[in-house]
């Protein structure tokens, strides 16, 4: 039996309703979040091609499960290996406007504090959309991975890494902050003798490692200080973040055996990618230092 024509014409607006409700359901919204420079970023739709501008934001994006997103890294961008194999867009001292404008980015994630002001401005005639990340805090850190999952539409992604982030570091404080203390000096470069200030993150990882850093005080984030000055603070551990496979850049402190470092042979090496660079595996430098430091503490206690 046929249908009536009249029914046949209100099925086929409803099926067609349906159909356009189900399309407009399926699309992809707009996303919008503020970056570290207090600007907020709007993106039609999540972002398919992403360029970083600092190795660890390309760590941070593979870290909330967009790495395939990746289409162009900075120098020295090593983690994980694939990042190796992508486009290089530039250094610390330059960037390829040629290449970044080839790649067609909708979205470039920028450390400001790695990109000098001028690449800066050249960057912004690209009027390419632009994340400022600024990471100064575990806390931000976890802020930071939650903001890139929004914009990357990965969500449930960075909540997990953001969590296991928050939760590392809330059990490493717990387990160490509160121990006896221990002076460190943390050499972040040797000639000129460079060390860090309470505002860098390693700073941070001294203080929940119950450490003492001894030019905490300093104004600079990352101040020049004189070996006399270095010395004068006796530190009971020196690290470096040089590598284990650089010990050299340490021998300069046996001139000095009366320093309790020296004399308690307590000068170190550690992962300084891993110490330096803000990303999770921040958290697994910041365990390795706390062992540092709590042998210091202990080889302390026994002499």
């Amino acid at each position: 039996m046929n249908r009536p024509r009249g029914a046949a014409r209100r099925l086929l607006v409803s099926v067609l309703a349906a159909s356009a409700f189900i399309a407009v359901q399926a699309a992809p919204a707009p996303v919008s979040v503020r970056d570290d420079a207090g600007q907020v970023l709007t993106l039609a739709v999540p972002a398919r091609r992403v360029i970083t501008l600092a190795p660890h934001l390309a760590e941070l994006v593979h870290a909330v499960g967009a790495g395939d997103r990746l289409v162009g890294v900075m120098r020295y961008s090593d983690h994980p290996p694939a990042v190796t194999q992508l486009p290089l867009v530039g250094d610390a001292f330059a960037l390829n406007l040629e290449v970044i404008a080839t790649l067609k980015p909708d979205l470039v994630l920028m450390w400001s504090s790695g990109v000098n002001p001028r690449q800066q401005q050249r960057l912004q005639a690209l009027n390419l959309p632009t994340y400022d990340s600024e990471i100064n805090t575990v806390e931000g850190l976890a802020d930071t991975l939650r903001r890139l999952g929004k914009l990357f539409g990965t969500e449930a992604a960075a909540e997990v890494v953001a969590r296991d982030t928050e939760q590392r570091w809330q059990t490493l404080r717990a387990t160490y902050a509160q121990r006896s203390p221990v002076r460190v000096f943390y050499q972040l470069w040797h000639e000129p003798l460079m060390t860090v200030n309470h505002g860098h993150l390693i700073h941070q990882a001294i203080s929940a490692c119950g450490g003492v850093n001894v030019f905490a005080q300093q104004p600079m984030l990352t101040p020049t200080v004189s070996w006399e000055a270095a010395i004068a603070t006796n530190p009971q551990l020196v690290v470096t973040g040089a590598g284990r496979d650089e010990p050299a850049r340490l021998e300069a402190w046996k001139r000095f055996s009366r320093v309790d470092a020296v004399r308690r042979n307590q000068v170190i090496a550690l992962d300084g990618h891993l110490l330096a660079r803000m990303s999770p595996r921040f958290l697994d430098a910041a365990q390795a230092l706390c062992v540092a430091i709590d042998k210091a503490r202990r080889d302390g206690t026994r002499q």
